[in-house]
C-alpha cells in the first residue's frame, strides 16, 4: 500500500495531538451537559474511535450510513440513508462526527434532515476539511485540518475501500484512481 502513496500530509502523531485538542474543546463546550456522537460510517470509525476516548463527558454513541453518491464518484446532491440512527434525538446535543468535508453536499443535507428531529443542538465535527471543493454553504464546528485538493487516504478515508488503515493522512499517487 505504501508504493501508492505520493506523500504524507498529515503524520499519525500531528492527528493524534489534534484529536486531543478537539476532544478538549469539546468538553469544555458541552461541561455539564451530556452530548450523543454520532460517527458517519465507514470513513469516520477511526477518528470516531479515537476521538470519543478523549472525551470527558457524558456521551453516547450512534452511528449512521448515508450516500449522496450514485454510480460515479460526482455527488447527487440527495441523501440516502442506509443506516439510522438508533435512537430519537430530541432535545439532545448531538455532534456529527465526519471523516472529511468535501462539496458539502451530504452533510448539509444530513444536518437539514437531523434538525427536523428537533434535538437541543446540532454541531458538526469532521477530521479534514477540503474547502476548495465546498458546492454549498457549510461550515464544520470542529474541524482538525484543512487540505488541499488532493486525493486524500489513511486514517480511516479510502479509495475502492483500500488504505483506511494506514496511520497517517496521505496523498495517493493519482495513476492509482485515474
Amino acid at each position: 500500500m505504501n508504493n501508492d502513496v505520493m506523500k504524507v500530509l498529515l503524520s499519525g502523531e500531528e492527528i493524534e495531538k489534534r484529536v486531543s485538542e478537539i476532544a478538549a474543546e469539546i468538553t469544555e463546550d458541552y461541561a455539564g451537559e451530556s452530548v450523543l456522537m454520532v460517527g458517519i460510517l465507514r470513513g469516520a470509525v477511526v477518528f470516531f474511535s479515537e476521538l470519543v476516548k478523549r472525551v470527558d463527558l457524558d456521551l453516547r454513541f450512534d452511528f449512521m450510513v448515508v450516500s449522496s453518491y450514485g454510480s460515479g464518484t460526482d455527488s447527487s446532491g440527495e441523501i440516502r440513508i442506509i443506516k439510522d440512527l438508533s435512537q430519537p434525538i430530541e432535545g439532545m446535543n448531538v455532534i456529527i462526527v465526519e471523516d472529511i468535508i468535501d462539496t458539502g453536499y451530504t452533510l448539509k443535507n444530513l444536518k437539514r434532515l437531523l434538525l427536523t428531529r428537533n434535538p437541543k443542538s446540532l454541531k458538526i465535527c469532521s477530521l479534514l476539511d477540503k474547502p476548495s471543493r465546498r458546492k454549498v454553504e457549510l461550515e464544520g464546528d470542529y474541524i482538525g485540518f484543512k487540505v488541499p485538493n488532493e486525493f486524500v487516504v489513511g486514517y480511516g478515508l479510502d479509495y475502492n475501500e483500500k488504505y483506511r488503515n494506514l496511520p497517517d493522512i496521505c496523498v495517493l499517487k493519482p495513476e492509482i484512481y485515474s
